[in-house]
């Protein structure tokens, strides 16, 4: 092989740079893998980290992997698709590897000898590459080797933990310059004694954010290197070369042809041609026909009409022009005219290969269809019950009876158990492709069959009842119809909005705009109701806060007779007869007044912290600031001001036990900083020594289970005391109290303020919105969500996976132990919507007599999260050939996974809530 230094990026499958030359350095993390060329000749390559299964799926089969390919780099199964490990192995190829664990597991049987690192464990950066490092001066000396595979990791982590702009950065950085020439020096010694060149490829597998994490589709995560270092390339003293950009998945076909095994059947790349140009005329030209023929293939496979495509087309001119090459070259050897002729057929070939490798990457993605309508149709069942259940839902009983076993459905739900089951053999044993569903064990696929089958009945019976009885959204028709109120109508308008948005990429890129303008919105629309009922009369004079008792009647009677018999707050031990309005008093009112204006200042500040999205990301920003070295100090500052208004907001309905241990808890979580270097004591000057924080950590810890455990006792409690409504307030505002310290351990300290805020916002409207303004249940609910999804954002999350946190899930750990790494990292990504809603039940359960109220608030959190789900679902199935579908649909499409997973466990929250709330 010949060519020279090569660069290349590798993230999202999108354009990379590239360089050749003979000799270079890289100041980038790398994976090793070195390649025997022949017999004695070592082929080695370098790589950065990897931390989605998707890297060595791409670099090696050459196949573009599939968004679900980052879920399942959390147990990573054997690779089957065809490969080069697999050609290597299969060719007798021996095969050494150390580094990240994922390569074992997509290759548990190919390699002679191994020893596997974790890669989730991104608060290790030393240990992971050290026990790569050790094999090094050993297995270099050994000649029992044809690849080596060295995949480090600590640079990848030392991003995800502190960010791009660490001091920790050029320590690492200087560490893998001196492997990388540790392992160059001792293959030129080799060189020297065989005589036989060996191929050394060092490359990144993505980039890094601004933020430190990767996955998105930023230039700064998708560029990346890949160099190619051999003695076998030809380069001439000053041939400078630029940069070249080229597809990750060129990788596997270069590397296959230079071993003389057989293109990956799957990969949609074309060989490297730099890497080849120094061979002659003949051998580049075989090269090249042998990738077009194994692209050519894989079109015929995919496409029906491949004879029209442009890429084919250029396919058989290369060949024939091949052909006359071929027969020019047995009459004469070296003439003027077979030499531009065999130029011409280079560059034809080369054309064809583009143009092939570039129809195959937009077309060669297959739909698992039978799978996702499975998914669609559960989804769109359950979005329908839910719909159809609205009038008992929020009843004055809040019940929702279902009649699944009645005779009448008894025989459509056996009926459609059999279509269904007959659907699926059919189906199943016609697939041509692979289906997920069609995967599963029967007993499995038959629960899945027997779930919609029952949920059709349920949907039916509803239906039935509804249009039945002669009432469709209206319990008691002998009510006249309720006025909707502006706030009912910008929460309809709001969310029917929302649910529109996800249509379109850039609203969904964007999607925290939405957010923050609907609780601008809101907050104004709170501001206009508080002001008409405090200030004006119906003649519009200004009159004294609050409303005159006969128009509180009025609205009471008004309110009683709304046919969805929603709840109105009605605190404990406060007359209905009069407002809670009523009950204030000097700078109160004017608490009330001004609350609206309050909470519009709180947001307008979060939104300077945190750039999200895409189109402003890059913007400078208050938490770049703080976090940046020069800085150090105010950040200090704000984590200790923050940590104080955290313990002043919440320890006031605590227990005495639980107010100790929250303060030792946050003045745990300052230690936690401090150890590992974010913020500095009073008497520390600079953060040298700087640890993984695990014992201060786990200190933290203790504290939020203690406080956790005290308000679980509580919650028994008050079933066993009935007539106590305290305990079970007290318990349930221990589980808040313990979730908000859980997150401030987990929040970096500049987003301290967002949690700060968060519990300021609650406060405010609690004590000056809901109270006063006796909104019902439904209402609160939406609110609650609302604010729910905006402090979602206000982390600085987006809809991209590169802002994730994942380093939160090993806070506390010294190894990685997936359970509670996954729990501690959804956490941390999604605290906001989890705290507010953790809030609503605090707040239902104490501000509400009524038993009702969480039925209600479950069932309309339910529908609230449900409704722009399913209506999502369908547009990504339809969407599924859209250029953006890999790099905004589908990771909105796991987002909102997740956060269906977290809306489920909250609703059996609110559940075992209200099964107190009736026992009481």
């Amino acid at each position: 092989m010949s060519g020279s230094r090569a660069s290349i990026g590798h993230s999202m499958l999108r354009g990379i740079p590239a360089e050749y030359g003979d000799q270079a350095t890289s100041s980038s993390s790398s994976l090793c893998r070195a390649l025997r060329h022949s017999q004695k000749a070592r082929n080695y390559c370098s790589q950065g980290h990897n931390n989605h299964r998707k890297t060595p799926k791409a670099l090696m089969t050459g196949s573009l992997p599939g968004f679900i390919d980052v879920v399942r780099n959390l147990n990573s199964p054997e690779l089957l698709e065809d490969n080069v490990i697999s050609q290597a192995k299969a060719a007798g190829k021996r095969i050494i590897f150390y580094g990240d664990e994922t390569w074992v597991k997509l290759f548990p049987k190919h390699f002679v000898e191994y020893d596997g690192t974790t890669s989730f464990f991104v608060s290790d950066y030393t240990e992971v590459d050290d026990n790569v490092t050790r094999h090094l001066d050993k297995v270099l000396k050994r000649g029992d080797w044809d690849m080596l595979i060295l995949h480090y990791l600590g640079l990848d982590h030392i991003g995800h933990v502190s960010g791009p702009s660490s001091p920790l950065i050029g320590h690492k950085l200087r560490e893998m310059d001196s492997i990388l020439m540790k392992i160059h020096t001792s293959l030129l010694s080799e060189e020297r004694e065989t005589l036989v060149p060996n191929l050394l490829v060092l490359c990144g597998d993505h980039g890094m954010s601004e933020t430190g994490g990767h996955g998105a589709s930023s230039m700064e995560e998708l560029n990346t290197a890949l160099i190619l270092i051999s003695s076998a390339f030809e380069r001439k003293p000053g041939d400078i070369r630029r940069p070249k950009h080229v597809q990750q998945t060129d990788l596997a076909a270069t590397l296959a042809i230079g071993l003389g095994l057989p293109i990956p059947g799957n990969s949609v790349g074309s060989l490297l041609f730099p890497t080849v140009e120094g061979r002659p005329v003949r051998e580049q030209l075989r090269f090249l026909h042998l990738n077009a023929v194994q692209l050519s293939k894989l079109l015929q496979e995919n496409v029906p009409s491949y004879e029209k495509e442009p890429g084919f087309e250029q396919f058989k001119m290369s060949e024939r022009l091949h052909g006359n090459w071929i027969r020019l070259y047995l009459e004469e050897n070296n003439s003027e005219v077979l030499f531009n002729l065999g130029a011409k057929v280079r560059r034809q070939y080369l054309d064809a290969l583009r143009t092939l490798s570039l129809s195959l990457s937009r077309q060669v993605a297959q739909y698992d269809i039978y799978s996702m309508l499975v998914g669609t149709v559960v989804v769109l069942e359950v979005l329908s019950l839910l719909l159809l259940s609205i009038p008992e839902a929020l009843s004055n009983k809040a019940e929702l009876e279902v009649p699944l076993w009645s005779p009448v459905f008894s025989l459509l739900f056996y009926l459609t158990l059999l279509v269904l089951s007959a659907l699926h053999v059919i189906v199943c044993t016609s697939a041509e492709s692979s289906c997920y569903f069609c995967g599963l064990s029967w007993l499995t696929a038959g629960g899945v069959m027997v779930l919609v089958s029952a949920l059709l009945c349920a949907v039916v019976s509803a239906l039935a009842k509804t249009f039945g009885d002669g009432k469709f959204l209206s319990k008691n028709p002998a009510h006249p119809k309720p006025r909707w109120s502006e706030l009912d109508v910008l929460i309809l308008l709001g969310t029917m909005g929302h649910v529109l948005s996800l249509g379109a990429s850039s609203f969904i890129e964007e999607e925290h705009q939405t957010w923050y303008f609907l609780i601008n919105t809101l907050c104004l629309a709170l501001c206009h109701e508080i002001y008409r009922n405090c200030l004006l009369r119906d003649d519009s004079e200004p009159q004294q806060c609050p409303h005159v008792e006969e128009e509180f009647i009025r609205t009471a009677a008004a309110l009683q007779d709304r046919s969805t018999g929603c709840d109105t707050l009605e605190p404990h031990g406060v007359s209905r007869s009069l407002t809670s309005l009523d009950t204030l008093r000097g700078y109160e009112k004017w608490m009330v007044l001004a609350s609206p204006w309050v909470i519009l200042t709180c947001c307008r500040l979060l939104r300077s912290l945190n750039q999200t999205g895409v189109q402003w990301a890059h913007r400078p920003d208050l938490g770049h600031w703080l976090t940046s070295s020069d800085h150090k100090a105010e950040l200090s500052v704000l984590t200790a001001l923050s940590l104080i208004v955290i313990f002043a907001l919440v320890q006031r309905k605590c227990s005495l036990t639980s107010k100790v241990a929250l303060a030792l808890g946050l003045l745990g979580v300052y230690c936690y900083r401090a150890a590992i270097g974010n913020v500095l004591f009073p008497w520390q000057r600079d953060s040298k020594d700087i640890s993984k924080g695990v014992i201060e950590a786990r200190f933290v810890h203790v504290f939020v289970l203690g406080i956790l455990f005290t308000g679980t006792k509580d919650l028994l409690k008050s079933q066993v005391i009935a007539t106590d409504v305290t305990i079970k307030t007290v318990g349930l505002w221990e589980i808040y109290s313990g979730l908000v310290l859980l997150a401030a351990l987990l929040f970096r300290p500049h987003n301290l303020p967002v949690l700060v805020f968060s519990l300021l916002i609650q406060t405010i409207m609690t004590k000056f919105i809901w109270k006063p303004l006796r909104h019902d249940a439904a209402e609160i609910t939406i609110m609650h969500y609302w604010f729910g999804q905006a402090f979602f954002y206000f982390q600085g999350n987006s809809n991209n996976i590169a802002t994730v946190d994942i380093s939160a899930g090993f806070v506390g750990l010294d190894t990685y132990i997936e359970v509670p790494a996954v729990f501690l990292t959804a956490f941390a990504t999604f605290a906001g919507p989890v705290l507010w809603a953790s809030h609503l039940v605090s707040f239902l359960s104490s501000e509400t007599s009524s038993g009702s109220a969480l039925s209600h608030a479950c069932f309309c959190y339910a529908l609230i999260c449900s409704f722009p789900v399913s209506a999502y679902i369908i547009l990504v199935t339809s969407l599924r050939y859209h250029l953006f579908i890999w790099s905004v649909f589908s990771p909105k499409l796991l987002y909102e996974g997740m956060h269906i997973l977290i809306t489920a466990a909250i609703c059996v929250f609110f559940t075992a809530m209200d099964q107190t709330n009736t026992k009481s």
